[in-house]
């Protein structure tokens, strides 16, 4: 019979305990026959039983039961290597493998492909002292001069022969400290320093705006675009490179991370002089690659540099899909600005201002390569002051309580000319450039020459001051850190080496010694700043040349527009024009022609060398149906004649003739 209308359905939900009563009424999402997931778990409850008749007899047996005349002998296969160990390797291959390996570790410029199927932990067991065996005193010293009669083990000199003597001395310096502590007033004896806290006083006091970058999230981000990326850029300020560089992040991810690769970008090369890029460049290029670059949306400089590296990256990282570039710096060196000018577009949001990147964002250079913007951090290894932090620009401007202090520092590190350039401010001596002003008297000109001031007529030494600062992190005003200069005694030991290699024709063993870096031609920089002579000097020669090289390619072309000058020269000439016109030359102009024509024919012979002919293979070109076949009323061969016909004025008298 059919159910009434008033007969209740069954509900929904079934619970798993209900087995007694099996439904088969359709509900909307179950399905009456079993699942997967339901047939498993049956086979799991019924299996392993032996099935037996009624006779209690087994049938067939349960599963791994068989007896042995159902089942069928199984045979191992007779190896040698089922007797011994399965991995063995021997000491002499061990120690090649620890001294291959050893340097080539933490060399940044080789890559370790596979490094999970190497035991890269022998090395690292090696290197560390707290981890080798106990050295046996038997091997370090003979047995003879350890125990026995003749034992030359060194004791402590102690002044005490017995434990009485011992307690006297200990008695006496403990009533010679109470003593010192009454003559002092005291009464108590001195305690360690260590122990002693001294409480903080308003100058130990640090504000808060002068810890940023150093923040538990700002780390929490950069541990995570470490752990993420594969290749580590770290950015710095072409301006202080040194200064800007995170020395405890990159220990931390030679030590704990030794499989990501690690490259210096020299950012803002266009603030300071080339020779300066270049010779940081020299001084850090053996720690890591490092490479200069100019963050610029229509004038960037080593941009094709740095992608090409990035793609040789992505090639070594074969075995996946893709690999990511993690961005780490402090903060407004241009970590997004370089992102924005590799993707030739705006994806991060920039702004001369630190701290604008809050948090890490995926960006897509190509299918194999992601780009990883991190904020800016500031390492506990900086250990730098508040003056020095304002001045690498981790704080904004705007938000210091007293731009004014930081005036000074300032002032010693720029030149006074380059303040008086900049401002216009007349410098108090004109006959010494080197004489500063005072920072107070500066800050006073500068603001009534603003018009910045306060009530009556009292300068606003703050508003100018904050505004000095923001030109200042903008790289409005000239400045650089010097780069570190080389020793001579450096310089002359190289000079000799090579002297000796290139005598001994070993050039290619010269070139292998030198270090690996990418060569770029800086000079082709465009440069923001104008910097005195005395601060402009010449560039290396490693960098000079790539320049001669560039150089060299310039003149050949331009040695290629004036020969195509010189033919379009040729073309018409005054004699062309006016032919017949004119007396017949005489008999001694001719001579002198004739023999001017000679004079050029062996010249000509002497000086040029004549070209080889091209080489000849014989293999034919490729040719389909197209190349002959008259595709769209246009005939192949009829327009290559056409194209090499020429143009201009002359071309309707050579295409009649051709005709």
């Amino acid at each position: 019979m059919a159910p009434t209308k008033g007969t209740s359905s069954p509900s929904k939900t079934r619970s798993s305990t209900s087995t007694s009563k099996i439904s088969l009424a359709k509900v909307k999402g179950e399905n009456f026959y079993r699942n997967a997931k339901q047939v498993g778990r049956l086979k799991m409850l019924n299996g392993g039983k032996a099935v037996r008749d009624k006779n209690g007899r087994i049938i067939q047996a349960a599963a791994f039961q068989k007896g042995e005349d159902e089942t069928k002998p199984g045979r191992v296969q007779p190896d040698r290597r089922w007797f011994g160990n399965t991995r063995v390797i021997s000491q002499t291959a061990l120690d090649h493998f620890r001294t291959s390996l050893s340097a080539r570790k933490d060399d940044p410029y080789s890559v370790l492909l596979r490094r999970n199927k190497l035991p890269m932990a022998l090395l690292d067991d090696a290197a560390n002292p707290n981890l080798r065996k106990r050295p046996h005193i038997v091997e370090t010293e003979p047995f003879s001069d350890t125990f026995g009669p003749k034992a030359q083990r060194k004791k402590p000199r102690i002044d005490a022969g017995t434990f009485e003597e011992l307690g006297q001395v200990g008695a006496a310096a403990a009533e010679e400290a109470e003593n010192a502590a009454t003559v002092s007033g005291l009464g108590v004896i001195e305690p360690l320093a260590s122990s002693v806290v001294e409480p903080q006083t308003h100058a130990d006091y640090n504000e808060p705006i002068y810890a940023k970058g150093t923040s538990r999230r700002i780390y929490g981000e950069l541990y995570k675009v470490i752990d993420s990326s594969d290749v580590i850029l770290h950015i710095l300020d072409a301006r202080d490179p040194l200064g800007t560089m995170c020395d405890s992040v990159l220990e931390y991810v030679k030590k704990e991370k030794s499989h990501k690769q690690v490259v210096l970008v020299i950012n803002k090369c266009d603030l300071v002089p080339n020779w300066v890029t270049a010779r940081y460049i020299q001084h850090l290029t053996p720690r890591y690659p490092t490479i200069a670059f100019h963050a610029s949306p229509n004038h960037s400089f080593g941009k094709g540099s740095l992608i090409q590296l990035l793609r040789q990256f992505s090639q070594l990282h074969s075995d996946k899909k893709q690999i990511s570039v993690g961005f780490i710096g402090y903060p407004n060196v241009g970590k997004s600005s370089v992102i924005n000018t590799l993707k030739s577009g705006k994806v991060c949001t920039v702004a001369p201002v630190p701290g604008e990147t809050k948090v890490w964002q995926y960006i897509t250079l190509t299918k194999r390569i992601y780009l990883i913007d991190c904020p800016g951090i500031v390492p506990a290894s900086a250990h730098d002051s508040q003056t020095s932090t304002v001045l690498k620009g981790v704080v904004r401007v705007e938000a210091l309580p007293t731009p004014s202090d930081h005036i000074p520092a300032l002032m010693k590190r720029v030149k006074p000319i380059y303040l008086s350039r900049t401002y216009g401010v007349p410098l108090p001596n004109k006959d010494d450039t080197t004489e500063s002003w005072e920072p107070e008297v500066f800050l006073d000109k500068l603001a009534r020459m603003k018009g910045r001031l306060l009530k009556h007529g009292e300068p606003d030494l703050d508003s100018v001051a904050k505004i000095v600062l923001s030109d200042w992190v903008r790289g409005r005003i000239p400045f650089f850190v010097p780069p570190p200069e080389r020793s001579e005694e450096l310089n002359e030991a190289e000079a000799k080496l090579r002297k000796k290699k290139l005598s001994k024709g070993k050039a290619k063993a010269a070139k292998a010694a030198e270090v690996p870096g990418v060569k770029q031609n800086l000079k082709s920089m465009m440069q923001k700043n104008t910097f005195l002579p005395e601060d402009v000097q010449k560039m290396d020669e490693e960098f000079e040349d790539v320049e001669e090289q560039v150089d060299v390619s310039q003149l050949a072309i331009d040695d290629d527009e004036k020969v195509s000058e010189g033919l379009e020269e040729e073309e018409l000439e005054w004699n062309d024009v006016f032919e017949g016109i004119g007396d017949e030359p005489t008999k001694a102009e001719t001579a002198e022609e004739s023999d001017g024509d000679k004079n050029d024919d062996t010249s000509d012979d002497d000086g040029t060398n004549k070209k080889e002919a091209r080489m000849t293979t014989n293999k034919r070109k490729a040719a389909n149906f197209y190349s002959t076949a008259n595709v769209k009323n246009k005939s192949r061969k009829k327009a290559a004649l056409m194209k090499s016909l020429p143009v201009g004025r002359g071309a309707k008298k050579t295409r009649k003739a051709t005709s």
